[in-house]
């Protein structure tokens, strides 16, 4: 039997071979850290559920930044636990709210680093969901007027980009049309536009106290079973202005990143959520994986199917990373 002419093996004799013709690389500058952001001052509160991972008060979250800029992390996504809640979300969209108060104290520190946020009711409203109800239902429509003007808020404070993971549908244009009527026709939208009515968030409603107080989130997240609807909701959200999109979770819907990167020439984003992480977490600690393995494998992946930016609590970890 005569030897093959091919032999793919010659190239993964070394890691200077391996590393000339890897096809997918991951470094610090596509990813995007999480923060979470509470009223105080010197709180630094460990999420049980999310190890390595905390509720900042405003005076120690600039300090957190700071340490993310300085490993070559450009950017954050700032979540707020309000000093009260009610049921029409009222701390998201107030000047002085709490994220409004987070930005302007990051960007005056470190106007280089790019902030996002987070464009939801869920975190300030009493009853846990991402819209106003009406009729014990969460009502489309009304919700929108609500998730404009915290756009607007957050981008007067000096937001960079503003994220709406709301999924009400026309929530995109509703942003985009009162974003430039206040003249901020530069700033960024990334849609959260195929978010999934995902099991993985479990650990985030903990850290952010935004479980539903009645009922779940399956009349405006998106089924687990569809991909063809998720391509027809990015398609929207495109229409409507979104300049970067996202797909939410990440680990378990690479197809579906992957079909929107062969569907669509946009920016596309990705969150490695709260359960991904403290499933490797946990599996870590027990000495079961390999955990900076896992850490880089997992997120090599989600760029290998397409995305371009990844929003992971690994980002810190991925930044102090060796390049081999």
């Amino acid at each position: 039997m005569s030897f093959p002419t091919h032999r793919p093996r010659r190239l993964r004799r070394s890691e200077a071979l391996r590393g000339l013709v890897r096809e997918t690389g991951l470094s610090a500058s596509s990813l995007v850290y999480p923060l979470f952001v509470c009223p105080g001052s010197g709180v630094k509160d460990e999420i049980r559920s999310m190890p390595g991972n905390f509720r900042w008060s405003t005076d120690l979250l600039v300090e957190e930044c700071r340490q993310v800029a300085g490993l070559g992390v450009p950017a954050v996504i700032l979540f707020g636990i309000p000093e009260h809640k009610d049921d029409v979300g009222s701390g998201a969209y107030a000047a002085d709210g709490i994220v409004q108060r987070a930005v302007r104290a990051v960007k005056s520190a470190l106007p280089d680093l790019v902030v996002i946020c987070d464009v939801c009711l869920d975190e300030y409203t009493s009853h846990g969901h991402c819209g106003l109800i009406v009729n014990g239902e969460v009502d489309n429509d009304s919700t929108l007027e609500l998730l404009a003007r915290t756009a607007v808020t957050q981008v007067q404070a000096g937001a960079d980009i503003v994220a709406p993971s709301d999924m009400m549908d026309g929530r995109v244009g509703r942003i985009r049309a009162e974003l430039d009527a206040s003249g901020f026709t530069q700033t960024p939208i990334l849609a959260y536009s195929a978010k999934y009515a995902s099991g993985f968030y479990g650990p985030f409603r903990e850290a952010a106290d935004s479980a539903p107080k009645f009922g779940d989130r399956k009349s405006y997240q998106m089924d687990p079973a569809n991909q063809r609807e998720a391509l027809r909701e990015i398609a929207l959200d495109i229409e409507e202005g979104a300049d970067i999109i996202m797909v939410k979770p990440a680990l378990a819907y690479l197809d579906v990143i992957a079909a929107a990167r062969r569907e669509f020439d946009v920016p596309i984003a990705a969150y490695q959520v709260s359960g991904e992480f403290s499933m490797i977490e946990a599996a870590a600690r027990n000495g079961w994986i390999d955990r900076e393995r896992i850490i880089m494998e997992t997120l090599v992946s989600i760029r290998r199917a397409g995305a371009d930016i990844i929003l992971t609590y690994f980002a810190k970890d991925v930044a102090r990373m060796p390049r081999g």
